[in-house]
């Protein structure tokens, strides 16, 4: 049994150091963030649809469901848009970084979807984590355009991760994401479209390591990842998950300094800020445990 779990443990962090390598992917994949967005969400619907109908999974839902499933498609392609756009502005380290921050926008957008009130900790966690954040702009004014995506791409997750939050107490797992990815094409072709671009010879000429790379951004990094993500759960404890998780930046940073030491390595003030937001983040999911496990063990005691 003990060699069971460690293999789950090990299975996350593989799952973990997968997702840091999204975005080193994005900086190796040299189309745009738009259409590389486009082909991330089609392969992996496309795959996603034949696991489905590998297991067998009924995927109906009523129409206000599937427009709400759509509405958090858009919402994660536009997160996926402005993180690879962060990358191309500034580089793997800055979008990496300004993603930790979503912790900071999880601790107002929650209370709201969830009806709770504020936390003083979370307030004090967040001030911590805009101190980080200025910190690292600071010392890296050169990058203010990524900064400014990152911070959006880590608003867009924490929407997205708090909408599915509400989607998964009443929906399938794998019917949620595959909606979504369905969903986030068809936004994103309704948006080339109007902006002039067309799916010509042209859109689908790439590079045979494009090619390449989106196939494994697309199975490995997105479907699979998620397939994963969900599976593990059933033997390791969300927070464990979710705390594993919060290590994704840290992965990817050092695997981008070891395969690009010329772009990713920064001034000493943004080690610093990035270390107090990983660090924060880290904080607050022991803390929130902490205090989960207290309130439970005072409900047992009265």
């Amino acid at each position: 049994m003990p060699n069971a779990k460690l293999k789950h443990y090990l299975h996350l962090h593989f799952l973990v150091i997968i997702a840091g390598f999204t975005a080193i992917l994005g900086e190796l994949i040299t189309i745009g963030a738009l259409e590389l967005v486009w082909y991330r969400m089609a392969i992996a619907g496309i795959l996603m649809f034949i696991y489905i109908k590998i297991i067998r999974l009924n995927i109906k839902i009523s129409s206000k469901t599937f427009w709400q499933f759509s509405a958090a498609g858009v919402i994660i392609a536009l997160h996926w848009i402005t993180f690879f756009e962060a990358i191309n502005q500034a580089n793997i380290s800055i979008a990496l970084a300004m993603f930790s921050s979503g912790a900071f926008f999880a601790s107002f957008i929650e209370p709201l979807f969830f009806k709770r009130r504020i936390l003083g900790y979370e307030i004090i966690f967040g001030i911590i984590v805009v101190l980080g954040v200025v910190l690292i702009t600071s010392s890296e004014m050169g990058y203010v355009n990524g900064i400014i995506l990152g911070l959006f791409s880590a608003l867009f997750s924490t929407l997205f991760a708090v909408i599915n939050g509400r989607f998964i107490e009443k929906h399938n797992a794998t019917v949620i994401s595959f909606y979504e990815f369905i969903s986030g094409v068809l936004f994103l072709t309704v948006f080339i479209l109007l902006s002039g671009k067309t799916f010509n010879a042209e859109f689908f000429t790439l590079s045979n390591s494009d090619w390449m790379y989106l196939f494994i951004l697309a199975s490995i990094c997105t479907a699979y990842a998620f397939i994963g993500s969900v599976d593990v759960m059933r033997y390791i404890s969300p927070f464990t998950v979710i705390l594993s998780y919060n290590l994704e930046p840290l992965y990817g940073i050092a695997i981008a300094l070891m395969l690009f030491p010329e772009t990713e390595k920064m001034s000493p003030p943004f080690y610093i800020g990035a270390s107090l937001v990983l660090v924060t983040v880290l904080f607050d999911a022991i803390f929130k445990n902490y205090k989960r496990r207290k309130s439970k063990t005072s409900q047992i005691t009265d």
